[in-house]
């Protein structure tokens, strides 16, 4: 939104059909487009840019045979307690629409303004997808309700869309009733439009069912099948992703068994003993601001004792900063407990670690060490922005990303920290990180159940929380994200599976030759890719190691 692209800073993407059809259309030409291009004579690194677009451009253009959904993003619902400009322009405008000047935070009142239009056009796409059979199911659909509200039922002076344009503002001595005049435009625009929004998905409750997976809606089990290659970017069918998950649940329940017993802890189940420590006063922060703040404090400190350690494990490393953040209160109750926003590709903002803390009992202090090293570093942070700092590399190859490879890694550094050392000293925060682990085997459990085996939501959860030990609370909300997301909750595991699969490979085939460094520079130099073609660019980096 600088220099010549500057006007867009005052835009908000246009979400109408209208518009995703254009986009569908233009999309179908260029990838067709790649027909002409003669592969064989490609170098190394152009050839991986080919097959990354071409998987990518396929797999998209299979999407586009579901009547529900749409855009790049697989959900089968426009809007859900995940999804929809309701949920995601409040935390843009306030963690990513920067303010330096008047002209800055006039664009951000004039987005503001367009907030209303998106959400009108994204109740019309919604309305066309009841039409053709995309329902949510009945506890989506509260929840999502129950999230407009609370910023129906709020002043709107107390919103964070008014209160974050008057504080930045302030803050760089900027003259003007900015908190007044965007009160106005939440007043007259946006909370007319999401009140529209919201009685649509209202209207629409008694038809609802309490089916949980993507196998009732209209060829549903073929999405499912979309939704897995998408996100895995293999051809793995529900069956397989459940067996796995059985298996690798097993034997990370057998390690946790081992660590839960040398520290004392005998009597029941794995999951039960789990919850047990999770229960333990000794490991909860007070649920209170200045609780809060000293969680944040501790995440800081994680994050830069694993930067001492990073030097020893990879050649390059990223040079935007990382921020902690606390998830925004308005979407604190249908948030997932943490996530990453990269940082900006000009460098004007750094990357940010979001962290829920609704309830600061879900996170227990054995759990966070491991969550810090899947969303910062050397997880997320480390891959995205190595990706975004990568010279002489296409735009789009910058901010082109497939689940099982992001995901796959930041599970990849949970492991890698552990064989780091972090726990040397730390056997609770061990099991944290193995806990951690079994969360990601039991989601290739409960996607395939909701979705291929047609479990309930309920059945989900007791598998779930029997496997991990996690709270109810936390556990319904990851299983109400794998409703709206099919297959997504997949790629973690199976990508992390691949990315310790190519290294072990690796390191038998090379010997004395293998470098731990020279793996990660070589994974990593190759961007997001999908998991076949990280296969490739290993298999050529194995061939230049002398």
């Amino acid at each position: 939104d600088k220099g010549p692209n500057a006007a867009m800073k005052r835009l908000l993407e246009d979400r109408s059909q209208a518009k995703i059809d254009g986009d569908k259309a233009e999309f179908r030409a260029a990838i067709a487009s790649m027909d002409g291009i003669d592969r064989a004579a490609l170098n190394a690194q152009d050839a991986v840019y080919f097959d990354t677009l071409k998987f990518f451009g396929d797999t998209v253009i299979q999407g586009y045979q579901f009547p529900y959904g749409g855009g790049f993003f697989p959900s089968p619902y426009t809007v859900s307690q995940l999804s929809g400009s309701y949920q995601g322009i409040p935390d843009f405008l306030d963690s990513q629409h920067t303010i330096e000047t008047s002209e800055d935070a006039e664009a951000y009142l004039s987005r503001l303004s367009a907030f209303g239009t998106a959400l009108d056009q994204e109740t019309a796409r919604m309305q066309a997808e009841f039409a053709a059979g995309a329902v949510p199911p009945d506890f989506v659909i509260a929840k999502t309700l129950a999230q407009m509200g609370s910023m129906l039922d709020a002043r709107p002076a107390d919103l964070t869309l008014v209160k974050s344009v008057a504080r930045r503002a302030a803050e760089k001595g900027l003259a003007g009733d900015w908190a007044g005049r965007a009160q106005a435009i939440v007043e007259q625009t946006v909370m007319p439009a999401l009140g529209r929004q919201a009685e649509a998905l209202r209207a629409q409750q008694p038809t609802a069912t309490h089916d949980a997976g993507c196998w009732r809606l209209p060829n549903g089990e073929a999405y499912y099948d979309f939704g897995l290659k998408y996100f895995t970017t293999t051809n793995m069918t529900g069956q397989e992703v459940h067996e796995l998950g059985l298996e690798q649940l097993a034997e990370l329940s057998a390690r946790a068994d081992e660590l839960l017993k040398a520290e004392g802890m005998t009597q029941g189940t794995v999951g039960e003993r789990i919850a047990a420590m999770g229960k333990d006063p000794r490991f909860i922060y007070p649920n209170t601001d200045a609780a809060k703040e000293a969680l944040l404090a501790d995440l800081n400190v994680q994050i830069r004792a694993m930067q001492a350690r990073l030097p020893d494990y990879f050649g390059r490393l990223p040079q935007a900063p990382v921020e902690v953040k606390r998830v925004p209160k308005e979407i604190e109750a249908g948030a997932p407990g943490g996530y990453y926003n990269g940082a900006a590709l000009d460098g004007s903002r750094p990357g940010a670690y979001y962290i829920n803390l609704r309830d600061t009992a879900e996170w227990p202090k054995w759990t966070l060490p491991t969550l810090t090293y899947h969303e910062a570093i050397p997880g997320h942070h480390l891959q995205i922005s190595l990706q975004q700092e990568k010279a002489d590399t296409p735009m789009l190859m910058k901010v082109l990303g497939f689940s099982a490879f992001s995901e796959g890694w930041a599970l990849y550094s949970e492991q890698l920290a552990d064989e780091m050392g972090v726990y040397e000293n730390d056997a609770w925060g061990r099991i944290g990180y193995l806990q951690s682990m079994m969360f990601r085997a039991s989601r290739l459990v409960v996607d395939s159940g909701l979705h291929f085996k047609r479990w309930s939501r309920e059945q989900a959860i007791q598998s779930m929380m029997a496997a991990t030990g996690d709270q109810e609370s936390s556990v319904a909300t990851e299983i109400e994200r794998y409703c709206v997301w099919p297959g997504q909750a997949c790629s973690y595991k199976v990508g992390h599976t691949a990315w310790v699969r190519l290294r072990e490979q690796a390191r038998t085939e090379l010997g004395d030759r293998f470098s731990i460094k020279g793996f990660h520079d070589a994974g990593l130099n190759a961007g997001g890719v999908p998991m076949t073609v990280l296969e490739r660019v290993i298999g050529d980096w194995k061939k230049t190691v002398v």
